[in-house]
């Protein structure tokens, strides 16, 4: 996913190059690209994982909470998407392709979750 390869980039200390949109490299290493000195992407790797376990243990056992989990964290993973694309657009002024790629799935997820959450309460 797009989250782990910029993650392993960074800690390869590899530059990140764009095909796409020029400006990868600007956006990555940006004072807003890491927390603490972990890399934002790193958090976005947990994040889907977090999402897949969810998903997978949903799947296998049904339990109605881990559709509730998936919902509520789809909801801060939106909103972290739509603070990095108005970093990315207007404070460091340069789009990185991957950070794009991310902001689409995450908020595919949430468009998801929402319409499972809303589907759990009318059930209930």
């Amino acid at each position: 996913m797009d989250a782990d390869y910029i993650t392993v980039k960074h800690y390869l200390g590899v530059p990140l190059t764009c095909s796409v949109f020029e400006g990868c490299e600007k956006v990555t290493t940006s004072q807003y690209a890491a927390i603490g000195g972990i890399p934002v992407a790193l958090f976005g790797a947990v994040y889907y994982l977090s999402i897949l376990v969810l998903t997978i243990l949903y799947l296998d056992t049904e339990k109605v909470w881990a559709i509730r989990l998936i919902s509520r964290f789809s909801v801060v993973g939106f909103l972290v998407s739509l603070w990095f694309i108005y970093l990315q657009l207007f404070v460091i002024k340069a789009i990185c392709f991957y950070c794009v790629v991310s902001a689409i799935t995450s908020t595919s997820i949430f468009i998801v979750g929402m319409r499972l959450m809303v589907k759990e309460y009318k059930n209930n």
